[in-house]
């Protein structure tokens, strides 16, 4: 099969040896499009990373979004808010890139209006909630890990019942974020067949027991 006459001439431009450009040129060309690409890819990728692009989309603004600003990680005294991208979307370089291939995923969803409307995205909470928490999970709860830190965490100034299970599951590496704070910025979808993260028992000793809220309560 015989390639079309522009693309073969194309290809002979493009493999000829230079002739009448010095190498010195040619290295300093390469280089300015390499900084001209990564500067470039950069700023795309930054873009992306922002709050603004994540509620562009009607089913993230009119659902996830208005649950947010309902909770303390949007709203609270010191005036840190956590958006979008800081719970979602590591720090890391490497981590980040391997974030955005995963959510390219979520492209295809909004194409074929997977949770376009309200009833939709409610009769699939629990999956797409089941999906975040494997990933927070798997990772050890990354995101949540870049503005909480164990070793910082003055048990002595909490709860009694926030110390006791950071004390008996979170420092011994038994737990992590994720396993007990499912509901910490979004609403929570049936819990059913969901244990508590703090429902277990510790080498002998009884960690805080009760069910997660209701899902009417969270609905």
């Amino acid at each position: 099969m015989r390639l079309p006459g522009f693309l073969t001439r194309s290809w002979q431009v493009f493999s000829r040896p230079a002739t009448r450009l010095s190498l010195g040129f040619l290295t300093l060309g390469g280089f300015l499009a390499g900084v001209l690409f990564w500067g470039g890819f950069n700023t795309a990728l930054e873009l992306t990373n922002r709050e603004a692009f994540c509620v562009g989309c009607h089913e993230m603004r009119d659902n996830v979004f208005e649950e947010l600003k309902t909770t303390i990680h949007f709203s609270n005294r010191s005036g840190v808010r956590a958006s979008c991208p800081d719970c979602h979307v590591p720090h890391g370089w490497t981590d980040k890139i391997a974030r955005k291939m995963q959510a390219s995923k979520e492209v295809w969803g909004t194409i074929f209006g997977s949770i376009d409307t309200r009833d939709k995205f409610v009769a699939k909470r629990r999956e797409l909630a089941e999906h975040e928490w494997a990933r927070l999970k798997a990772n050890d709860s990354l995101e949540c890990r870049n503005c909480h830190s164990a070793a910082s965490m003055d048990i002595t100034r909490q709860g009694a019942r926030a110390a006791r299970v950071h004390d008996a599951f979170l420092f011994t590496g038994q737990r992590t974020c994720i396993d007990c704070h499912k509901g910490i910025a979004h609403r929570l979808p049936d819990m059913h067949g969901v244990p508590p993260g703090w429902s277990e028992t510790v080498a002998g000793t009884p960690a805080t027991s009760g069910p997660w809220p209701t899902p009417a309560a969270t609905r």
